[in-house]
């Protein structure tokens, strides 16, 4: 009894000293937060472009017209620094340009529980305002913020986060890249082995294909079958006029909150478009499986049931909204990528080489098969795929809108500005 009352009165005396410990250490860096921010320069001393010089910049002759959103920061941060003020225009908030990688902890570590960002403003006008109706107050993950995000997060990620989910869908996924190498070999040059020009629109398909495949359990035959079908094109084609139309409407200037223009009402029939289309196979989804009651298409070797069909069990308006979001946010940002991990291979024939060599090893015959095991045993290719989204990422960056001031390259910034 002694003995026990010893060990507990030791266990107490280390917890009461760790709580101790931890609330030191805590005022510690609010102090040195606190002093941080007096020493501070004022952000009134940020500097940056003017209004004008953005509009003017972005007219025809401008310095900035016909530039690109990374060229544009390039062409700024030589005049600014690696951190400057952009300035509010045509309804947009005014935000700070933050491109000095030492920051970046500074901003992620005071992001708060639940992370604000503000963008694809015109795509959450769509949702919220446009066509309400349709998605009742579910935006789905791109078009929410703050806590609202958070709670879809947790219904969600037991279906679309876990690795091993992953996994279950290695057939479906294999079953569509051996249909897409068949397209290589058939549209290569003979001589050069080089594909086309429009090669990037096979990328679109194959992983609109794939994301079909595991959203809802379903083929469209986008690479093969149904290649030449007029909605697969028009499909396709308001993808990439929702990213093109999308960019112009949040990334250049534009008076789209004052007054709707043309670019965005383009914009608003393409993603029309996109959720009559996309609706239309979630539709014939959601009857298949009201079918297939007894599980009889899903219990097949190597199927699984649909993420569709997963999220259905949890709500059924967040499941379709989610079904959604992969067919049009997952293409062009996937086939980005992979086309981005592809041409850093081509650039670098000793790396492909090398590639080569390892997945010779682990798949010595043509028929050979990937596996869970075998992929286990690719550090090289896990390395180039890393490699490939460090050297050519989807976005240029990310936004944030914090709780609190901090400290950012020697200035300080309030609370609630966008930081990007």
């Amino acid at each position: 009894m002694l003995s026990r009352y010893l060990l507990w009165c030791s266990s107490l005396r280390q917890t009461s000293f760790r709580r101790y410990a931890t609330a030191v250490r805590e005022q510690q860096c609010k102090e040195i937060v606190n002093e941080n921010l007096e020493n501070a320069r004022p952000f009134k001393e940020l500097p940056g472009p003017s209004k004008y010089e953005i509009i003017r910049g972005s007219m025809l002759g401008g310095e900035y017209h016909n530039k690109t959103y990374v060229e544009t920061l390039n062409l700024l941060s030589q005049k600014y620094g690696l951190l400057f003020r952009f300035p509010a225009l045509f309804g947009k908030p005014e935000m700070v340009m933050a491109l000095n990688p030492a920051d970046y902890t500074t901003i992620f570590r005071n992001e708060g529980a639940w992370p604000v960002r503000r963008m694809l403003e015109p795509f959450i006008y769509y949702r919220q305002v446009y066509r309400k109706e349709i998605f009742q107050g579910i935006g789905g993950v791109i078009a929410t913020n703050g806590e609202d995000w958070a709670k879809l997060r947790t219904a969600v990620n037991p279906v679309l986060m876990q690795p091993k989910n992953a996994i279950l869908y290695l057939n479906t996924v294999l079953e569509i890249n051996d249909e897409f190498l068949e397209r290589i070999r058939h549209i290569r040059d003979p001589h050069t082995l080089e594909m086309p020009d429009d090669f990037h629109d096979d990328l679109n398909r194959l992983t609109l294909e794939g994301v079909v495949g595991i959203a809802l359990n379903t083929r469209l035959g986008m690479i093969h079958k149904n290649r030449d079908s007029p909605e697969c094109k028009l499909l396709l084609k308001s993808i990439r006029n929702f990213f093109d139309y999308s960019e112009a409407l949040e990334i250049k200037p534009s008076i789209w909150k004052i007054i709707k223009t043309p670019t965005f009402h383009k914009l608003m029939k393409s993603l029309d478009t996109l959720t009559e289309i996309c609706n239309k196979y979630i539709d014939e989804a959601l009857k298949q499986i009201e079918q297939d009651k007894d599980g009889k298409l899903t219990t097949e070797v190597g199927k699984e049931k649909s993420v569709l069909e997963k999220l259905l069990r949890i709500d059924p308006k967040i499941a379709v909204v989610m079904a959604l979001d992969m067919m049009m946010a997952g293409v062009d940002t996937t086939s980005s990528t992979l086309a981005g991990i592809l041409l850093c291979i081509a650039k670098n024939p000793d790396k492909q080489q090398k590639l080569f060599d390892e997945l010779q090893r682990i798949l010595p015959h043509k028929d050979s098969k990937l596996t869970i095991e075998n992929m286990q045993n690719l550090p090289y290719l896990r390395a180039c795929i890393k490699e490939g989204m460090r050297y050519y990422p989807i976005i240029t960056g990310t936004m944030r809108r914090l709780p609190n001031d901090v400290v950012l390259s020697g200035y300080r910034i309030p609370a609630g500005v966008d930081i990007s």
